[in-house]
């Protein structure tokens, strides 16, 4: 066995040195124009060229039309509005596309066929822009939503499988440890996973059939993520200090195992803190691997493989090297990224079993190094701070000492001369684009470190090359129309990401700060007096009471009462123990014999099963007339009177509607139901809980009928999807977290969402009905992020 691995360890270390002598050639080829300047009379041409596109003299008329001024790219939604009212959107999309289309998916944009497929993408781009740029400030991109990527599965006839990528993309990001950019791990894997779908998009074409399309989407989103995964779990593991040394080598040893042999090995004994999370990455990477091999056809599998391990091989070649080494060669620190930043791309393609393509792995080569120098350039002062060894952070620590050392900022340079000139041959349309790339990285560097930082730093990489650089700082000065849509989106997915984990813990802390408030304030006090019969029916509720609830229903009121309409938290406290005794006496009613006959709730014994069904009846009574008891000593001094009865006449409104949901219930044991009628019993058992909790305070604050409208509306879907979340956890939940039997549904002989649609197409209806949800939100004249998250949490669920 040992044997056999050292046999693979040289046929890979074989191919890898072929990989390497290839690197060589191009890194002595750019080396040349490097020392010769060659580059710099060439480029200085080309800029003469691009300039005319891109510096322009003010006149009166364009004076006149910056009354509309440029928005802050922060402000997603107003800045395609200005490019579009500017006449500058189809511009920025085509140089956006195109780009794409050379960096991702290997294409030269000067091809008739590429340039009709760019200008496809981009009126699709476009009209799904202008269709979304319509939401309000602040609002969530649709293109980067959880509804909107579900709605884009239900186009393309994929829900499963996109259902299936959010719960694994929920994993991921509760398992992203402490010590990694959680944002970044998560916006990589987005963008891999994206890239691996572009490739399969364009095999396609437009021709295939609906069938085909839809299994080719469906497969690319898996492979893209079981590929993509490697970035969070791999890379940015092992760059980051969350494992210790010891754990690093052996679990690098662990990857370069799988890749040498095509099998993962087993996990074997971890301890310390980090075990867990072994564990999740270990299963995790193993289901991964094994679903790209049971994809590729066999021969395909070797191609995988060797790219694989030269992307790895290089990776940890750089990943090894010391800040503090003085001796490295300049080709110790280029060759390495020539090849991990043209083999994580080679890989994409090799993930999907594609044909062999000249002309793609040759430009792909040839384009990595590329991205990883301006990568490289923007994070120049993050891998400073961390000591981490790039061509600048080693350039900038040594440039004194070793004179030898190339100038990464000139190789980059030099690598774009060779890209417009001898990949793409000249192509205007390439060299529009490259160029348009640089100057915008430039500009957004400046703009993110300020310009006095930038101008020091400029000064320490351009002083060989002071003409040329003075013709570049006056493109990064002056020049218009460089930006990229790629960029704009990145930045949003990041914000969006770090917003919405900001948000979540908001949320969570609400949640705990208030059921807390709630909990504290539930139980019914017994008094001198009280008749002696009257106690046991106190212990009963009390009982109920002291369960392991939720509260998502006191809570949502809370929410809307005091965050929403700005009403006193003491004021509508007795509002809030009102919802949760109805609440409660609602569950007693339906746990009993003659209704669901269930023995546990909220993690214990059910009351009739502590007492018996009598007791429970009454208890269940109890609760009710305490709640109208409860709605009835909102204070007057708070509360107009006739409010407060309109109050009270809502609620008992909506109690008959929840006994009439019920009595739908009981009715449809045995009965097959159709999904409209399945929607009504729904609603009326579980929607109207939700509405009333989002109306009440509403009604309390006397808001507009058009906001209570859109409130009914969310609270409509949100209560189905809830329902739904409900079978499938009875179906596959865990007893243990749900603090109550599982199959108490299939047991009860029930019509549920799950036995009318069956779990897959029950799933699919539950996100369609999250979509409309959200739909709903944006009717309302304030964002509303507690509700967005409510309704996130309600469907991701364990409990």
């Amino acid at each position: 066995m040992h044997r056999m691995y050292e046999e693979m360890m040289n046929d890979a270390d074989a191919g890898y040195l072929l990989a390497e002598e290839k690197a060589a050639r191009y890194f002595a080829a750019l080396y040349e124009q490097v020392a010769e300047k060659s580059y710099v009379s060439v480029l200085t041409e080309d800029f003469q060229l691009w300039k005319q596109k891109h510096i322009r003299r003010p006149s009166w008329l364009s004076l006149f039309s910056q009354i509309k001024r440029k928005p802050d790219q922060r402000d997603y939604n107003a800045y395609i509005q200005w490019l579009d009212y500017t006449g500058k959107l189809d511009d920025y999309l085509d140089r956006s596309v195109s780009y794409l289309y050379m960096r991702d998916l290997g294409q030269a944009p000067n091809s008739p066929d590429t340039q009709m497929r760019i200008q496809r993408m981009s009126a699709d781009i476009k009209k799904q822009l202008l269709h979304s740029s319509k939401a309000k400030r602040g609002e969530q991109p649709e293109l980067i939503s959880l509804a909107g990527l579900y709605r884009w599965g239900q186009k393309e006839g994929i829900e499963t499988a996109v259902i299936w990528l959010i719960h694994k993309l929920r994993k991921v990001a509760a398992h992203i440890p402490e010590g990694m950019d959680a944002e970044q791990a998560q916006r990589k894997l987005i963008k891999i996973i994206l890239g691996v779908v572009l490739h399969v998009m364009e095999d396609m074409g437009d021709k295939a059939p609906h069938e085909e399309r839809s299994r080719r989407l469906d497969e690319a989103i898996r492979l893209g993520y079981s590929y993509g995964l490697t970035y969070p779990f791999i890379d940015d593991l092992l760059d980051s200090q969350v494992l210790t040394p010891q754990e690093k080598k052996r679990y690098s040893h662990l990857i370069r195992t799988a890749l040498l042999t095509g099998t993962v090995p087993k996990m074997g004994d971890w301890s310390g803190n980090n075990m867990e999370l072994i564990r999740y990455v270990h299963t995790e990477l193993r289901e991964a691997f094994e679903y790209i091999k049971g994809y590729q056809r066999p021969e395909a599998q070797k191609t995988f493989f060797q790219q694989s391990y030269v992307f790895f091989h290089s990776q940890e070649m750089d990943r090894m090297k010391d800040l503090s080494n003085v001796d490295y060669s300049n080709e110790n620190l280029y060759i390495p990224i020539i090849l991990k930043s043209s083999s994580s791309r080679l890989i994409a393609r090799s993930v999907l079993s594609a044909a062999e393509d000249e002309g793609f792995d040759q430009r792909t080569f040839y384009y990595g190094i590329y991205n990883q120098l301006a990568d490289d350039f923007a994070d120049m002062f993050d891998d400073m701070r961390d000591g981490a060894v790039t061509p600048y952070t080693y350039y900038l620590k040594y440039r004194e000492q070793r004179p030898d050392l190339i100038n990464p900022f000139e190789l980059y340079w030099a690598v774009i001369s060779h890209l417009i000139h001898h990949v793409y041959q000249s192509d205007p349309k390439s060299r529009e684009v490259i160029l348009d790339r640089a100057i915008n990285g430039l500009k957004r560097c400046r703009e993110r470190v300020g310009a006095e930082k930038y101008n020091e730093i400029m000064a320490i990489f351009t002083s060989d090359i002071p003409e040329f650089n003075h013709l570049i700082q006056y493109m990064v000065r002056k020049a218009v129309d460089v930006d990229f849509f790629d960029k704009l989106l990145r930045d949003q997915v990041i914000a969006s990401l770090k917003n919405d984990r900001k948000d979540k813990e908001d949320f969570s802390a609400t949640i705990e700060k208030v059921r807390h408030q709630i909990n504290s304030t539930l139980q019914i006090a017994k008094h001198n007096g009280m008749p002696p019969m009257k106690e046991p029916l106190i212990d009963a509720a009390n009982y109920s009471l002291n369960g392991d609830g939720k509260r998502l229903r006191p809570i949502l009121t809370w929410v809307m009462g005091v965050r929403q309409y700005g009403l006193d938290a003491a004021a509508i406290m007795p509002l809030l123990r009102s919802l949760e005794y109805m609440h409660t006496a609602s569950l007693i009613f339906d746990d009993l014999p003659t209704q669901d006959n269930a023995s546990a709730r909220r993690g214990r014994p059910t009351l009739h099963e502590v007492h018996n069904s009598s007791t429970a009846e009454l208890t269940g009574l109890l609760l009710i007339q305490r709640a109208t008891q409860e709605q009835a000593s909102l204070s007057q001094e708070q509360f107009d009177p006739k409010t407060v009865l309109a109050l009270m006449r809502y609620s008992a409104q909506k109690a008959e509607d929840l006994c009439m949901g019920q009595m739908m219930d009981l009715n449809s044991k045995g009965q097959a139901l159709t999904l409209e009628q399945l929607n009504t019993m729904c609603f009326y058992k579980t929607g109207i809980a939700f509405e009333a909790c989002l109306v009440m305070p509403a009604i309390l604050a006397q808001g507009p009928e058009e906001e209570i409208a859109a409130l009914k509306k969310f609270a409509y879907h949100t209560g189905i999807a809830f329902q739904i979340k409900d079978d499938l956890l009875d179906l596959e939940g865990d007893v243990h977290l749900l603090g109550k039997p599982v199959g108490k549904d299939a047991e009860n002989n029930n019509s549920t969402f799950v036995t009318v649609l069956g779990r897959e197409e029950a799933a699919k209806e539950m996100w369609n009905h999250y979509c409309l949800a959200m739909d709903a939100l944006k009717e309302l004249p304030r964002g509303n992020a507690f509700l967005k998250h409510l309704l996130d949490y309600i469907v991701h669920r364990e409990r």
